[in-house]
């Protein structure tokens, strides 16, 4: 989870902000940006606060540990999903980060597996639809998840349902309250991101959709995506054949 903050960081950091009217990618603009600012109101009086308040009472080592127990967690559906687009020596990877920290690291709270030289890598099922050459679809924003794709939201929905050991855990109060405390946890590793982007952006709406699209892309094809084919240059327009100057008429 970590790694996909500092990619955020990243990305925000490098990003500029564009006008971006009219962009083909997103076709759903006027609805997406009405849910982005209902998700910026929940952010700003729930969500911030919350985060804050959770990184202030909570010491780094400890927030460390709780990021790395749900990170481990997640270690076999990233395999999986390393399988799935035919990469099986990062699935291998992955299957051996999970026996790691799950015993030499206790349950996964510390990352043994990445002082063993094994990397952590970052999978989901979009980004496995997209190396099977699903294309993105519009960009859409989702209530509280924010930004996604009709793509990323399928795969999402796989995620979830199929591949997020959390939604096992019983009884129904300690999967919510799991649930929870993952949400908390990752954003208050997002908070300084926040700030970033609120001082960089002109038009914050496009600002982050830009940042998640570039970022998708590059996750699909593992930091090295195909250059975007150009649009066809339209030839200059003929300019009409000019008559040819008529001789004036001899006189009689």
């Amino acid at each position: 989870m970590m790694l996909r903050a500092f990619s955020l960081v990243a990305l925000l950091a490098a990003g500029c902000a564009t006008t971006g009217e009219g962009d083909p990618r997103d076709p759903l603009e006027p609805m997406n940006r009405a849910i982005y600012r209902f998700n910026e109101v929940a952010d700003e009086w729930v969500a911030i606060p919350v985060a804050s308040a959770y990184r202030n009472v909570l010491h780094v080592e400890i927030r460390d540990r709780i990021r790395n127990f749900f990170a481990n967690l997640a270690d076999p559906w990233i395999g999986i999903n390393n399988v799935l687009q035919g990469k099986f020596v990062e699935g291998f990877e992955d299957g051996m980060r999970f026996v790691f920290n799950s015993t030499l690291g206790l349950f996964g709270l510390h990352d043994v597996a990445s002082d063993m030289g094994i990397e952590k890598h970052d999978e989901d099922f979009g980004q496995t639809l997209g190396r099977w050459g699903v294309p993105d679809g519009p960009y859409i924003v989702l209530p509280i998840l924010s930004s996604s794709s009709v793509r990323d939201t399928a795969g999402w929905g796989v995620d979830v349902f199929t591949g997020d050991p959390v939604g096992y855990f019983r009884p129904i109060a300690v999967r919510n309250s799991a649930y929870a405390l993952r949400l908390v946890n990752r954003r208050s590793e997002l908070l300084d991101a926040s700030r970033i982007l609120e001082q960089a952006a002109l038009d914050k709406y496009i600002f982050q959709r830009d940042a998640y699209l570039q970022r998708r892309r590059s996750l699909v094809y593992d930091g090295r995506p195909p250059r975007e084919p150009r649009e066809p240059e339209e030839p200059p327009e003929k300019e009409p054949a000019k008559e040819p100057a008529k001789e004036p008429a001899k006189a009689q």
